[in-house]
């Protein structure tokens, strides 16, 4: 995987992760300063905003890395990093379809069903992408030091 295609993947990881973690900490941890708010912080409608306009990025950078990436390594058997490798496919699909049905759904329940994948899937694919990059930031790191 070339830079500007491993920066892209970070980059758009980092924007959709962020506002995505953001936007649930406002959504469901955030008291309202006032009794009628409909959200936990003024700032909550801009955040989903920037989130689903950021999503499409890592949309992009999923399909960018897909063949020259991930089904390379598959079909070569290379072990490293597998593990991360499998929680973030795994979390990456229904983080994505989940995403787009919750925008989607006009029932309570459907709605509701969505936002939990989404939310689960979502923090498997963030962890495992935070597993992921352990061993290339040590690696990295250690190649500063020497």
């Amino acid at each position: 995987m070339n830079r500007l295609t491993a920066w892209t993947v970070h980059t758009s990881t980092l924007l959709v992760g962020g506002t995505g973690l953001v936007y649930a900490w406002m959504r469901y941890l955030m008291e309202p300063a006032d009794e009628f708010a409909i959200v936990g912080h003024p700032w909550q409608p801009h955040l989903q905003h920037l989130h689903l306009w950021t999503a499409p990025l890592l949309v992009f950078a999923v399909g960018l890395i897909w063949r020259d990436h991930v089904w390379r390594h598959y079909r070569r058997g290379v072990r490293d990093r597998r593990p991360s490798g499998l929680a973030l496919l795994l979390g990456c699909a229904p983080m994505i379809v989940s995403g787009y049905l919750i925008q989607t759904a006009v029932g309570d329940l459907w709605r509701q069903t969505w936002i939990t994948l989404h939310l689960i899937a979502s923090a498997l694919f963030l962890v495992g992408y935070g597993a992921h990059m352990v061993k290339p930031l040590r690696v990295a790191l250690g190649a500063r030091r020497a």
